[in-house]
């Protein structure tokens, strides 16, 4: 029985997916799974797509994740969700933030920012978390802590115990820049809801 799980981060470079896919590798592998852990950066410079892929389970042949195998798709910016939402399953979790970073050829004028894509990503991903996760990573100290905030929020959903988190944080984050993060993910955990917990 494959019982293995994928998890995507997408985003734009400089928005900390190298982190949350480091504190994603931590925390699993301190859970004795197998982990493998891959990314792909297409312009990794600030602005240009990056994703990483994370799988984890008893036995991990490949870190990469097709189209349409994602368990969950994490992403930092709502143009990225709406790219790379054909990787999840049906039955797959989106967890989107709203935030909009225009691209090179929307800021130079060739191109045009989608417009409709919180209806749109509804539409596709039955599971959809469409949240502003920058208000709370700025309230926090950082609108680069976006990446724990949403991590936060993954939380509740894998049946980790917040320890575990919490432990993975404090080897994976500078001793300065922890309470900070703490403070994110927190925050990412309280946008899952007292109702839905």
């Amino acid at each position: 029985m494959n019982n293995t799980k994928s998890i995507m981060i997408v985003g734009v470079g400089g928005q900390g997916s190298l982190l949350a896919s480091k504190l994603l590798g931590s925390l699993l592998v301190s859970q004795g799974l197998d982990v493998k852990v891959s990314e792909v950066h297409g312009m990794a410079q600030r602005g240009g797509s990056v994703v990483t892929y994370v799988r984890y389970g008893d036995q991990v042949s490949s870190p990469i994740i097709q189209q349409g195998e994602a368990d969950y798709l994490i992403s930092f910016e709502l143009c990225e969700a709406a790219r790379w939402s054909a990787f999840l399953k049906e039955d797959g979790v989106l967890i989107a933030n709203t935030q909009q970073i225009m691209p090179m050829p929307v800021i130079t004028g060739a191109a045009q920012y989608p417009q409709g894509l919180e209806e749109t990503l509804r539409s596709v991903c039955k599971n959809a978390w469409i949240v502003d996760a920058l208000t709370p990573a700025e309230e926090a100290g950082s609108p680069k802590a976006v990446n724990v905030v949403l991590m936060g929020l993954l939380s509740r959903m894998l049946g980790i115990p917040e320890e575990a988190w919490e432990k993975a944080m404090e080897a994976c984050i500078k001793p300065a820049l922890l309470p900070l993060n703490q403070k994110a993910f927190q925050s990412g955990r309280a946008l899952f809801g007292p109702d839905r917990a």
